[in-house]
């Protein structure tokens, strides 16, 4: 077997050849540390994009607060011009029965205002920062005409929950007499919100 290269031709290649192995292995080297880096920049790449999106759900969570604050102000004012974020004032209630006992002609007119209790909710829904309150009114009025007695009607609840309302005519001895020719009996919740005290 013939040698390709000689003893000499050897000991003058081990330089060149040292010098081809350490660059192939920087190559290696680089290629690796390429392709690691290529890998952390897209797992940061990622991480970016999961904290992006991170934020955005934070922001629309935030703008979504906001308006439901919003609304919840614009419900809040709309209680208030209603009165119903006022205590219970049995005396303007009496006072507001008797004028319009006044305005629309009501002939006889008896009414009974229940004790204040919670208003109880379907699925005993509770709210953090109010407390809402009922009393249950029953009144039975008398008109000569049902025009009467349903402006009376729909003059009380503008302010009040009307429950449920029966209206009757009634028999007259005289037809030509001034006297009652229509009943209701009428009961209605009356609704009143009270803050809750922190602590």
């Amino acid at each position: 077997m013939k040698q390709l290269l000689s003893r000499e031709g050897r000991r003058r290649l081990r330089g060149p050849m040292l010098i081809f192995g350490a660059c192939v292995a920087l190559s290696a080297g680089i290629g690796g540390a390429s392709q690691w880096f290529l890998q952390k920049e897209r797992r940061d790449a990622m991480g970016a994009g999961v904290r992006f999106q991170e934020a955005r759900a934070r922001v629309a969570k935030i703008q979504s607060e906001r308006d439901n604050l919003e609304q919840s102000i614009e419900v809040f004012r709309s209680l208030v011009e209603r009165g119903l974020m006022q205590p219970e004032r049995r005396l303007d209630l009496v006072e507001l029965m008797n004028a319009l006992r006044a305005r629309h002609g009501i002939l006889a007119l008896d009414y009974e205002i229940a004790p204040q209790r919670a208003l109880a909710f379907a699925d005993n829904r509770t709210f953090p920062a109010v407390e809402i309150l009922s009393s249950r009114v029953t009144l039975k009025l008398r008109a000569l005409h049902e025009g009467d007695a349903l402006a009376f009607i729909d003059s009380l609840g503008e302010s009040r929950q009307l429950d449920r309302c029966v209206l009757r005519r009634m028999e007259v001895a005289n037809p030509d007499g001034l006297q009652p020719r229509v009943e209701a009996d009428c009961t209605l919740e009356w609704i009143t919100m009270k803050e809750k005290r922190v602590g």
